[in-house]
């Protein structure tokens, strides 16, 4: 027992006892009355009167009052070897009690200490733990002038198998990969848990950077050996970003933010490790001073909207138009969406972005109507602005703000962006659609969604991507997957709208198939507002107008004259399943991805508007 807990026990027992005794003490007190009241009433009785001398005899000569004599300094005694006892054991307790409440407290302590820099799942050094480490072995790197890697490590498919087996299982599968990380690396190495299925491996004392390369090829190997989770096998695979100091960084978080540039490069190039090289990196310093910029540009009215004519086929008359958005920096001019747009997706600035888009183009749409025009105005939506469950009172809230009929409002999505949740974007769809908003699916054709699926969308249109549409005049593939969309849409009581109309004879072929609408450089490239009027006016193409200011459309050039419209039969849910069947195994023999990546593709993915 240490000097201060004897001293406390010693403190507490006569604490107890001293409180303890002065019962005992009450006890001898009430003992000593009895006394005196028992020998005055023998004295009483025994010489019918009490005097001194009375008393004296009765104590003498009476032995019931000698033993009754004795009982006081009995109980006395007893209570104080009783309090004496109690008060060393109460003491004990507390003392006994008090050192567990400090062990556990100790233990609590610790636990808080190692919880704040060790991932709970894999107990794992966590990302703050990592940094302080990394700092300590960057300041012995430049000391030692000696090389140092981080990379950083991201599984592949581990959403795909979360979704499917469960966040239990995928727990289960992260605490392997950790147990394998660990046993490829050396004590001096550290392994670290960033989140989710994301890690990082700091390697110090390097010789060189090759080095870090073959580590690399280490973990691959690490993983490949089949992960078992409830029966089943599961092959995982990681991509891994490489940043080497002082090369590519002269601290921690350059080092890990460029390691994670090098990550994600990787697993896009589907190359299980890269080396980070600043050519790659879009990360750049101007594209970090934009991101710092985009919000002030959005509450700055830095941003206008260009647009783009879609004109029906059949009357030759401009019905709609879409809205683009260009960012006018002071510093570097006219920028295209591809340049801020991601920003924006990383930043959280699309949502800002998406409803100063929609309150702009409503507002010129305003305008429009004010004059006269009929137009509707479509604006495209983002993945991150489709889920947006806010987004149907926002456009509800827009519409009537400016006084705008929901029905011109066109939303254009892609395939892709409803695939990422479908079940949300069909809730968030059909609340659009409940409101009289037009919904189009943009660049159909390749997002490879299911096309039994998109028949239930609330959708009035879609959109033929323009790389099907741009040489269908030399491509017969893609003029048959232009035909076979239009024959579907028209099916399904849809609208059709071909994108990348560039000449007029693209253009007579997609009257001749039935195309609704044509969209593309050889009507209208995307030009200002005030240009778009200046050109409406000396245009063959001619703005739609209300019935009061309406005047007769011209025909563009040599276009023949439409026939009388045939009537539309919709056709039952049994004809429209058969033809949805017969397009998609008429799709499934064209090979898509050997289309897609021809030139003016990259990756199967859709070129930035102009």
């Amino acid at each position: 027992m240490s000097l201060a807990t004897s001293q406390s026990f010693t403190s507490n027992v006569e604490l107890l006892k001293g409180k303890v005794s002065k019962y005992a003490y009450y006890g001898v007190s009430i003992g000593m009355v009895a006394i005196t009241i028992a020998t005055v009433l023998v004295s009483y009785y025994n010489n019918g009167t009490v005097t001194l001398a009375g008393i004296i005899q009765a104590q003498k000569t009476n032995p019931l009052l000698w033993l009754l004599d004795l009982m006081p300094f009995f109980f006395a005694f007893w209570g104080q070897y009783v309090s004496s006892m109690m008060a060393y054991e109460a003491s004990a307790m507390v003392i006994d009690q008090t050192s567990e409440l400090r062990a556990q407290t100790t233990a609590l302590e610790q636990q808080a200490m190692h919880d704040v820099t060790h991932d709970h799942l894999t107990d794992l050094p966590n990302r703050v733990l990592l940094r302080d480490r990394l700092e300590q072995a960057l300041n012995a790197a430049q000391h030692a002038k000696s090389l140092l890697a981080i990379l950083v490590m991201d599984l592949d498919g581990f959403k795909e198998i979360n979704d499917t087996l469960g966040h239990y299982h995928g727990d289960r599968l992260l605490k392997q990969v950790a147990a394998r990380l660990q046993g490829a690396v050396k004590d001096t190495d550290t392994v670290a848990r960033l989140g989710g299925d994301e890690f990082a491996i700091m390697l110090p004392k390097l010789k060189t950077s090759k080095d870090a390369e073959e580590f690399a090829g280490k973990i691959g190997r690490a993983l490949q050996a089949p992960f078992g989770l409830e029966g089943l096998k599961l092959d995982v695979r990681a991509s891994i970003g490489i940043a080497v100091f002082p090369e590519h960084g002269p601290d921690a978080d350059t080092l890990l933010q460029r390691a994670d540039v090098a990550m994600y490069i990787a697993k896009k190039q589907k190359s299980g490790y890269i080396v980070y090289d600043p050519k790659l990196d879009k990360h750049s310093p101007h594209k970090l001073t934009l991101m710092a910029e985009l919000r002030h540009a959005i509450d700055a009215d830095q941003l206008v909207l260009h647009f783009q004519p879609k004109v029906n086929i059949q009357t030759g008359q401009i019905v709609e138009v879409e809205a683009l958005v260009r960012w006018q920096h002071p510093q570097w001019g006219l920028m295209k969406p591809d340049d801020f747009i991601p920003l924006a997706e990383r930043t959280g600035l699309i949502k800002p972005l998406t409803m100063w888009v929609l309150a702009e183009a409503l507002r010129q749409h305003a305008e429009w109507q004010q004059a006269g025009l009929d137009l509707g105005v479509a604006v495209n939506l983002s993945p991150h602005g489709l889920l947006d469950m806010e987004l149907p009172d926002l456009v509800e809230g827009l519409l009537a703000s400016h006084s705008a009929p929901a029905e011109r409002l066109v939303l254009e999505i892609t395939e892709t962006t409803i695939m990422v949740d479908q079940e949300r974007a069909l809730q968030i769809l059909t609340r659009l659609a409940d409101r009289g908003v037009r919904l189009s699916i943009d660049d159909f054709g390749t997002g490879y969604s299911s096309l039994s699926y998109l028949s239930k969308l609330p959708v009035k249109e879609i959109k033929i991507d323009k790389s099907f549409v741009m040489d269908m005049i030399d491509n017969d593939k893609h003029a048959m997957i232009v035909r076979a969309t239009i024959d579907l849409a028209h099916n399904l009581d849809l609208e059709v709208i071909a994108e990348g109309t560039r000449s007029l004879a693209v253009l007579e072929q997609l009257r001749e198939l039935g195309c609704d609408a044509a969209q593309g450089d050889h009507i209208s490239m995307p030009v200002s507002a005030a240009d778009f009027e200046r050109w409406a006016q000396n245009s063959v193409w001619k703005p739609r107008r209300h019935k009061q200011t309406a005047i007769k459309s011209v025909q563009p050039g040599p276009l023949p004259t439409p026939a009388a419209p045939a009537v539309k039969i919709k056709p039952d849910k049994e004809s429209i399943e058969s033809f949805i069947k017969e397009n998609e195994d008429f799709l499934g023999q064209v090979d898509l991805p050997a289309e897609l990546d021809k030139p003016g593709r990259v990756g199967g993915r859709k070129r930035a508007r102009r």
